[in-house]
């Protein structure tokens, strides 16, 4: 236990919208880091919002959770903004004709699966036709100096896409070890795949930094967020298995999970392998500084997920169909954030310790120093140190995160009970639900407050992002540039006001 906490950055009260990047509006099927996503920071500089809240930024695979991802240090090639590559004169307006008919409420991954590949690999064509040799230039130097994870990336994508997608876990045996796979398989036998992934992630990544400087110069600051775990078909697990509970065969001796509680009878399996954190510790935790490093490259603020892993874990076996077999296993602790403290002096952290936690994850955050995380919407069902009066300023409040339903949606939901205590707690009538728990946050003493847009926009369960536990129709949710247009005419000085009475 440390008599003073390593880390103590969130000094003063602010605001902040939380909204993943692709439920932007946009022409091309799904939210991208173009025009619309700059507009969006116009209207939280406008507002008086300092914060802008993401969800993980990797590549995607089954189920498009970003928080199943190939890579903890890649970009997500879909939030490339076409339009951009149009202007950069690597694609044609025509070029982009397979997505312009595209929903645009909401996102259909198997229509930008089948379409968006297609269209990024004909800009990577022209872009090597084309480029200038400046343009050229860069992209090498992205390559070099990003060749620590990337170059693994974009083996492991291309070798993926070379066995039809398949995980890794399932390739020949020779080809599952990365030291073989890369003498048996050379970057010219996966054709110009493995090229092309290096040039989607320098896209990525030139596009990512413009919209953050862009962001950062309207005072708006951008808070990521990384999985305390990875996914098992990831490059991160196929080129460091040591890393992993693996055995000598390269498959998972254990799984992370969540035990049986009153919301599940069987637990949930999370499928994602479990670190073998002595090996990491041996490693001087590099794997994770490194990660740390590249999460600051991205973010100013970064959440991680699952906080109490760090404390103990729920270890579950491999074969397991269910969570009912498990047992807690030590994290690694205060050490690891020692680590990092000694690497990374000034980070600004966040944890997410919500649900039925114990005293020592609470010591873990004090001693850490990061601010925790608060739900409204769980304070009216009887979590009482998540009321507004209730909270500590070194906190982040949230009416719901992207896991929960929207305001609306919540309270649709709740018995004639809760609603009671809702109106009485916060003495309005439950006519206007999502702004009755925005000025609510806005007052409250945790020092930073994030609204979801969902909430901002006053919608339904329709909007819901993320309903754990479903296996799909999750992410798909996106607002439409007129209803951004409405909510900045009606409400910017008003949630600027708010902000001003509450020293936000």
């Amino acid at each position: 236990m440390t008599s003073t906490p390593l880390f103590d950055w969130l000094t003063s009260r602010a605001a902040g919208v939380l909204l993943h990047p692709t439920s932007l509006p946009g022409s091309t099927g799904i939210g991208t880091l173009g025009r619309e996503a700059r507009r969006f920071v116009e209207f939280l500089a406008e507002s008086g919002f300092k914060y802008w809240q993401v969800c993980p930024l990797g590549p995607t695979g089954y189920g498009d959770s970003p928080y199943q991802c190939f890579s903890a240090f890649a970009g997500n090639p879909y939030l490339i903004d076409l339009e951009l590559l149009v202007d950069e004169g690597l694609l044609d307006g025509g070029d982009l004709a397979p997505l312009r008919g595209l929903p645009a409420r909401h996102v259909d991954y198997g229509a930008q699966w089948k379409h968006r590949w297609e269209i990024l690999k004909r800009a990577y064509f022209n872009f090597t036709s084309k480029a200038s040799p400046k343009e050229k230039s860069a992209f090498q130097n992205f390559a070099r100096d990003n060749r620590t994870w990337l170059d693994p990336y974009a083996r492991f994508i291309a070798t993926k896409n070379h066995f039809g997608g398949r995980s890794w876990l399932e390739w020949p045996r020779e080809i599952k070890h990365q030291d073989l796979a890369k003498k048996l398989l050379r970057k010219a036998d996966l054709g110009e795949d493995y090229e092309a992934q290096t040039f989607y992630q320098y896209e990525f990544f030139k596009q990512w930094r413009a919209l953050k400087q862009y962001a950062n110069s309207r005072d708006v600051v951008i808070m990521g967020d990384i999985p305390i775990f990875v996914a098992l078909d990831s490059a991160d697990v196929w080129t460091h298995p040591e890393l992993f509970q693996m055995d000598a065969d390269l498959n998972p001796t254990a799984q992370a999970g969540v035990p049986p509680d009153y919301f599940s009878a069987d637990g949930q399996l999370w499928g994602n392998p479990l670190y073998d954190w002595k090996k990491h510790e041996q490693k001087k935790f590099s794997w994770w500084l490194a990660r740390i490093e590249s999460s600051f490259e991205l973010y100013d603020v970064v959440r991680i997920d699952h906080f109490r892993g760090f404390d103990e874990y729920c270890k579950v076996p491999a074969y397991a169909s269910n969570a009912r077999e498990f047992q807690w296993e030590s994290g690694p602790g205060l050490r690891l954030f020692q680590a990092i403290k000694a690497h990374f002096p000034n980070a600004k952290l966040v944890a997410e310790d919500l649900g039925m936690i114990g005293e020592t994850v609470h010591r873990l955050v004090r001693d850490v120093g990061i601010p925790g995380m608060k739900i409204l919407q769980f304070a009216f069902e009887g979590f009482a140190d998540y009321l507004p009066h209730s909270t500590i300023p070194n906190s982040v409040l949230y009416p719901g995160t992207h896991d929960n339903d929207t305001a609306w949606g919540w309270w649709d939901k709740q018995p004639e009970s809760v609603r009671d205590y809702f109106r009485r707690y916060l003495r309005v009538t439950g006519n206007e639900v999502p702004w009755d728990m925005i000025r609510a946050g806005y007052a409250s003493a945790s020092r930073l407050f994030i609204v979801p847009m969902q909430d901002l926009l006053s919608l339904g369960s329709e909007a819901r992002l993320n309903s754990p536990g479903q296996p799909s129709g999750n992410w798909t949710w996106r607002y439409n540039r007129d209803q951004l247009e409405r909510l900045q005419s009606e409400s910017a000085q008003y949630l600027r006001e708010l902000a001003k009475l509450y020293e936000r």
